[in-house]
């Protein structure tokens, strides 16, 4: 806050701070000229243009010591605390300037965050043990708030967003997967043509979830018209258990099936005809960010390390084109 002072404007050079630093730290011009590696002429001179800026007598002078006054003794304490800050400051700038070091913010959809992220982690801490991963799991549109606000870095979801200013990095494409009870089977487990799903009770998310959407366009594709959604799931865990119970069935994405069928012995999977429907899943990041090349970097580690699953890494088939709905211009097809 500015209470009126009367020097001019005129503002302490850091130079003089530690000048004044060290002499208070010695009491001896001379012992604190060699501290900083400052001439002793150059270190009283910088004193002194400090008080003259702040306006305040901070040393008394004497042939043979040098005292602190009692403006100097409170102001060496801030003199210090500015210093110590200053020099975190710099220490701060230092590490961001080599890669993979400080904080990454990553935003993670919630029906790939249990699926993805342990392999992420695990990347993270073998390849990059310097960089602070922070995780936050949300649904696409927030997500992309965050992404755009600054509050995020870096996104792992579904795509495509077509969201201006978001630069998409794929890393695989995966298929669904059909999930049903054991005693609703289409009489096989390969080879499921998608107009099956015309005669099924399709479980799906809440509203909000874009997997949901994606879901219902699968259904579309499929020639079946939208039909009433009695019973609805805020996960995909307890989506799973309601199929177990009998309730209808539902689409999976690949990489989550093993996770989430292996709690019950009352499912069974089943396996699309060629095409089968799939999702794309990227990472994602404001276009022109600062980091793009180490996020770039950690795109190819992440392909190379799901390149063993069964998907399909380096993406070369175009992904379906984003379904327009409210919110953002059009939100990625899984969340």
């Amino acid at each position: 806050m500015n209470r009126g002072r009367q020097n001019g404007g005129r503002q302490p050079s850091l130079a003089q701070l530690r000048a004044f630093a060290a002499v208070a730290e010695h009491l001896h011009f001379r012992d604190a000229a060699a501290a900083i590696g400052m001439s002793q002429p150059a270190l009283s001179g910088a004193v002194a243009a400090l008080e003259e800026a702040l306006g305040v007598q901070l040393l008394e002078r004497t042939t043979r010591k040098v005292l602190l006054s009692s403006a100097g003794e409170r102001l060496a304490v801030r003199v210090r605390a500015v210093l110590g800050e200053v020099d975190a400051l710099l220490e701060e700038a230092d590490a961001v300037k080599a890669p993979f070091t400080g904080a990454l913010r990553l935003g993670v959809i919630p029906t790939v965050a249990p699926y993805l992220l342990p392999t992420v982690i695990a990347l993270v801490h073998e390849t990059y043990p310097d960089l602070d991963l922070q995780v936050h799991e949300e649904q696409t549109s927030s997500l992309l708030d965050g992404l755009t606000a600054g509050r995020l870095d870096l996104l792992l979801l579904a795509v495509p967003l077509g969201v201006p200013g978001v630069t998409e990095l794929p890393l695989f494409d995966e298929d669904f997967v059909l999930v049903t009870p054991l005693d609703h089977w289409l009489g096989g487990r390969e080879g499921i043509p998608r107009e099956a799903l015309k005669e099924l009770n399709l479980l799906l998310l809440d509203e909000g979830h874009c997997l949901r959407d994606q879901a219902l366009d699968i259904c579309r594709e499929a020639g079946r018209a939208d039909a009433p959604v009695t019973t609805t799931a805020a996960g995909l865990s307890t989506l799973v258990q309601l199929v177990a119970g009998g309730l209808g069935v539902t689409l999976l994405p690949r990489t989550a099936v093993r996770v989430e069928t292996s709690r019950s012995n009352q499912l069974l999977t089943g396996y699309f005809a060629d095409p089968a429907p799939t999702r794309r899943i990227a990472l994602a990041m404001r276009t022109g960010a600062a980091r793009a090349a180490e996020y770039e970097e950690l795109a190819q580690a992440l392909r190379g390390a799901v390149r063993p699953w069964a998907v399909r890494v380096g993406c070369a088939a175009p992904a379906p084109p984003p379904r327009p709905q409210g919110g953002h211009p059009a939100p990625a097809p899984g969340a």
